[in-house]
């Protein structure tokens, strides 16, 4: 089963995540092989969507928010979009659009970075919005301060909290057919709201020497271990000279979960987004209209008396985003 766990450094500025996701990220890869539109993932598409799912339940973990944290990347190469989605209660979602043919043992630039035009964004959307309120998003590019191209999705996340929190952050993650999991340690502030009392509010961002000895020591992970070891030993191997206090673990029905959002009902609501005249276009070149959502693989199907019914409808609904981004 998949699971999440919290600790903290007894008397450090420092905490820490791990996450491993067996069931619910096999789901994602039995769904996408299934469907016969696409096909299963290329192999380095599958390690970054699974190092991506992996990444947003650790940042979902790492923030008080009601609402969902959306993680992509998308640029110049031939993965358009790569997404990530989880929900307050750890249910998510993944997928990647493809266009174009890529090598076996693709880098991250040469899948979404070819010209350095990538980016990585951000979402945190609110589940009850006020009128007119938008989500938050954060976007950074795919290259660091000298503008080199960034090859590591860990590499472009630290750079990011680095940037949006500055706080000094280390990621490692990785994914395979079975497992994607994902090691995060974050410095904490030294004054703030649950943050250690008594010290001064210096910034110490690459400076403190606690966090920076267990940086190196989470650095030395390999991605083998990180796949194969259960968490108790990965903590135990890592941090065995620390103190390290841990939480309730996020498992069984808590525990991370496949889930999508999409239905008929919000399916409609996007036909109606497009417009009578559209929907009339498609239904008159094909008969029908079918829409296939991305992340779970389910197809609607709707014939020109369900199309009529949506414009015609007395309770339909304004139109509203689409469920695939």
């Amino acid at each position: 089963m998949s699971e999440l766990h919290k600790f903290i450094f007894d008397g450090l500025p420092v905490r820490g995540m791990i996450v491993r996701l067996t069931d619910a990220w096999q789901e994602i890869l039995r769904r996408r092989a299934g469907n016969t539109g696409t096909g299963a993932y290329p192999e380095p598409v599958r390690e970054l969507i699974g190092e991506m799912a992996a990444a947003a339940v650790l940042m979902q973990g790492n923030i008080k928010f009601n609402g969902a944290l959306v993680l992509q990347i998308f640029g110049d190469g031939p993965v358009k979009v790569a997404v990530a989605e989880v929900q307050p209660d750890f249910s998510l979602r993944a997928t990647a659009t493809l266009v174009g043919e890529l090598p076996a043992d693709a880098s991250l630039s040469q899948m979404v970075n070819v010209n350095n035009q990538g980016r990585c964004a951000i979402t945190l959307d609110p589940k009850d919005r006020l009128p007119g309120q938008q989500p938050y998003q954060g976007v950074v590019p795919l290259f660091g301060d000298q503008r080199q191209k960034l090859e590591r999705l860990n590499e472009v996340l630290e750079h990011y909290m680095l940037q949006s929190e500055q706080l000094d952050t280390v990621l490692v993650l990785a994914a395979d057919d079975q497992v994607a999991a994902g090691l995060l340690i974050q410095r904490l502030p030294v004054l703030g709201t649950n943050n250690l009392p008594g010290q001064a509010n210096e910034d110490e961002i690459g400076l403190n020497e606690h966090y920076n000895r267990i940086a190196i020591l989470v650095r030395s992970l390999k991605r083998e271990e990180l796949l194969t070891l259960d968490v108790d030993t990965i903590l135990r191997r890592l941090f065995w000279e620390e103190q390290v206090l841990r939480f309730e673990p996020f498992a069984g029905a808590t525990a991370p979960r496949f889930a999508c959002s999409c239905s008929r009902e919000r399916v409609g609501r996007m036909i109606r987004s497009l417009g009578v005249e559209e929907a009339d276009s498609i239904i008159a070149e094909r008969g029908h209209i079918d829409v296939g959502c991305d992340f779970c693989g389910q197809q609607y199907h709707f014939d020109p008396v369900d199309a009529a019914q949506i414009f015609t409808s007395p309770d339909a609904q304004p139109p509203v985003e689409p469920i695939v981004h």
